[in-house]
């Protein structure tokens, strides 16, 4: 990867652009620097797609089939505000920049554009809106629903009981989705070294934590192992 700030990290990057070449372009380009991709070529299709999928980064052309790029954009604002977006356009006049900034792109390029502008430009906008830890409150993935504030934890609306400990490592995974957490890390950050619990005891936290998230707990979806480091966590 060239950027070593992301090199730990398999973001997700949705692109929505009518044009195919374009479209094949940029996923194998994006897909060969590490990030996980998702496209569509249809502006209704790819909204729902943003507003389904959990996805770090979107890459918006504005003439699209069905709803244009000034649209999607509007309304992924206000169901996730979160949620960066670089717009891509053939335009390049000034009130268009303009417009798809006050919507609230974090970015705008100009068709033609060179693959390492682009790929500059995604990982500006990472270090920019990923900068150091995520604090959430509630998180969902899969069937499971997390509140950390109520601690309160749901599979498929129905809750399960977990205790704070429990909820702290959910909550210290999910805030470093994608990364390598190595066993210590866990100590350090959720039992504090003034304990001086064992490797082993972060182990049998997790494994506790897969028999009640994991579809399949000796096999996981979402939190596994590294070998001879720790665990990540993936929704």
């Amino acid at each position: 990867m060239n950027d070593q700030a992301d090199s730990i990290l398999v973001r997700s990057i949705l692109i929505i652009e009518d044009d195919v070449s374009i479209l094949r372009g940029l996923k194998d380009n994006l897909s060969f620097e590490g990030y996980s991709v998702l496209t569509s070529p249809d502006g209704q299709d790819g909204l729902q797609m943003a507003i389904e999928n959990q996805i770090d980064l979107l890459l918006l052309d504005i003439m699209l089939p069905g709803i244009n790029g000034y649209d999607i954009c509007r309304r992924l604002k206000k169901e996730k505000p979160e949620l960066p977006i670089i717009m891509i356009t053939a335009r390049g006049t000034e009130i268009d920049k303009v417009a798809g900034l006050d919507l609230g792109a974090d970015d705008y390029i100009t068709k033609p554009f060179s693959i390492p502008e682009l790929l500059a430009r995604v990982r500006a906008v990472f270090r920019r809106t990923h900068a150091g830890s995520k604090d959430i409150a509630k998180y969902s993935f899969g069937d499971v629903s997390l509140d950390f504030k109520k601690f309160q934890a749901l599979i498929n609306d129905i809750e399960v009981k977990l205790s704070s400990r429990e909820f702290a490592i959910m909550k210290y995974l999910i805030e470093h989705e994608g990364e390598v957490i190595h066993r210590h890390d866990l100590l350090d950050k959720v039992w504090g070294y003034d304990v001086i619990p064992s490797t082993r005891t972060v182990d049998n936290y997790i494994l506790e934590l897969r028999k009640k998230f994991e579809k399949d707990p000796t096999n996981p979806k979402h939190i596994t192992s590294i070998r001879g480091a720790g665990y990540k966590f993936e929704a």
